[in-house]
């Protein structure tokens, strides 16, 4: 009966959902595209009985990438379907796997899109990142007897209290689960205080300590530096949202005054940032440059990363690195593993709700500080690039972390293939 109920209220705002769908592409294009692949009308037909990987958006394709390069590995004749809901996500997909896999936007959470969708690519099992439930897919999944590992799960005490107001929903959906792979033991069990069976929930840890340093990564970043003067001190704002580039612009002054030549390289979380961002650093009367722009002058204040899936090189370029989605309230912070794996000194705001455990895990290692205010950022920022033993320090550190806690791809695969082979 909720089901049914939710149904007819996401039916009635579907309108607006395109609308708004329609808003979007103003800044972003992509938005507009591929719209009939929403209702379920596919531009791929695979072989029966693959993989589906949902990865809603960047974040959770990356954390997903090296799980499904080894699963092609290993199973060079099933093919891959992957789905995402943001255009930047299906960028990310693009820019990984090209034509190695099948990609495709996720229907609208409706019974006739979803069923249609299930019933054109008749996959083996589907693997969820992270925690991005849906009713009708869930209750779809079911009725096509379609196993559905819910991998490097994650639940926040705030995010349960949302599902827990909501039981007739939440309780279907997490029954419709056949493997919850949680980050941890804390989240793990919240999904099983929310009606998950116990036998259910296994501790993975999170696939995202897995990642993989391109070889050529450092070498990548120096040439960077390179470009802006070898000598010159590097901070770098990663994944910024709205409000969080225009606080370090504000805080630049300070920063440049008390860390002479010090370069602010900014990057911006989704493509329609870039121009607001340049435009921010503009108004500000400093001297700014763009990633696209081509050569770099030795004047340059600040840098802005207007390009995707350089993530990477950007950060190996950086002396300290501020996580980005933690300097405003809600914001909930973005994955601060990445730095750590490449050796870089990490800051990260007050809001990290969405990676406490990981941020917990790299503060009593000392390799990461959290900074609860503006100032008390500042303060830190000024501190390590001004003692590059203490920035040091903090890398090695984080990277000890990082390889102490792989192993979670591995896992995942094992419950994967379990599934399959059901």
């Amino acid at each position: 009966m909720a089901r049914h109920l939710y149904t007819l209220i996401y039916s009635l705002f579907l309108p607006i959902i395109i609308a708004r769908l329609w808003w979007r592409g103003r800044a972003n294009p992509g938005y507009r595209q591929r719209v009939a692949e929403r209702f379920g009308f596919l531009p791929h037909r695979p072989r029966p009985g693959g993989l589906w990987v949902h990865a809603v958006s960047v974040g959770e394709t990356l954390a997903a990438a090296q799980f499904v390069k080894q699963f092609m590995e290993q199973n060079p004749n099933t093919p891959v379907i992957i789905t995402s809901t943001t255009p930047t996500g299906s960028e990310q997909v693009k820019r990984i796997f090209g034509e190695r896999v099948f990609h495709m936007y996720l229907p609208y959470d409706l019974p006739s899109f979803i069923n249609r969708f299930i019933k054109n690519i008749q996959p083996g099992a589907l693997v969820i990142i992270e925690t991005e439930l849906w009713p009708n897919l869930l209750a779809s999944c079911a009725k096509h007897d379609l196993p559905v590992v819910l991998a490097n799960a994650r639940l926040s005490e705030k995010s349960a209290r949302g599902y827990a107001k909501l039981p007739a929903l939440t309780r279907p959906m997490l029954h419709s689960l056949s493997v919850v792979a949680v980050q941890n033991p804390t989240d793990g069990q919240r999904f099983i205080e929310l009606g998950l069976p116990t036998g259910r929930m296994k501790v993975t840890g999170s696939v995202k300590f897995d990642v993989t340093v391109p070889e050529d990564c450092h070498k990548q970043g120096v040439a960077l530096r390179g470009q802006w003067g070898a000598d010159r001190p590097v901070l770098a704002l990663a994944s910024s949202h709205p409000t969080e580039d225009e606080q370090l612009l504000d805080i630049y002054p300070a920063l440049e005054k008390a860390i002479p030549g010090l370069l602010l390289l900014l990057i911006p979380r989704h493509p329609e940032r870039f121009e607001p961002v340049t435009n921010a650093a503009r108004s500000r009367h400093l001297h700014v440059h763009r990633r696209t722009n081509g050569n770099v002058s030795d004047d340059i204040q600040i840098y802005v990363a207007d390009t995707m899936g350089e993530m990477l090189n950007m950060l190996a370029a950086a002396d300290v690195v501020v996580m980005g989605g933690s300097l405003y309230p809600g914001g909930g912070g973005h994955n601060p593993i990445e730095p750590a794996a490449l050796g870089k000194a990490t800051l990260i705001g007050a809001d990290h709700i969405n990676f406490t455990s990981i941020v917990n895990e790299l503060t009593e290692a000392g390799a990461i500080a959290v900074c609860e205010s503006l100032p008390a950022l500042q303060d830190e920022v000024i501190r390590l690039l001004r003692d590059s033993i203490a920035r040091e320090a903090m890398g090695h550190k984080g990277l000890d972390v990082v390889e102490s806690n792989r192993g979670a791809v591995a896992q995942l695969l094992a419950l994967v293939k379990e599934q399959l082979s059901d």
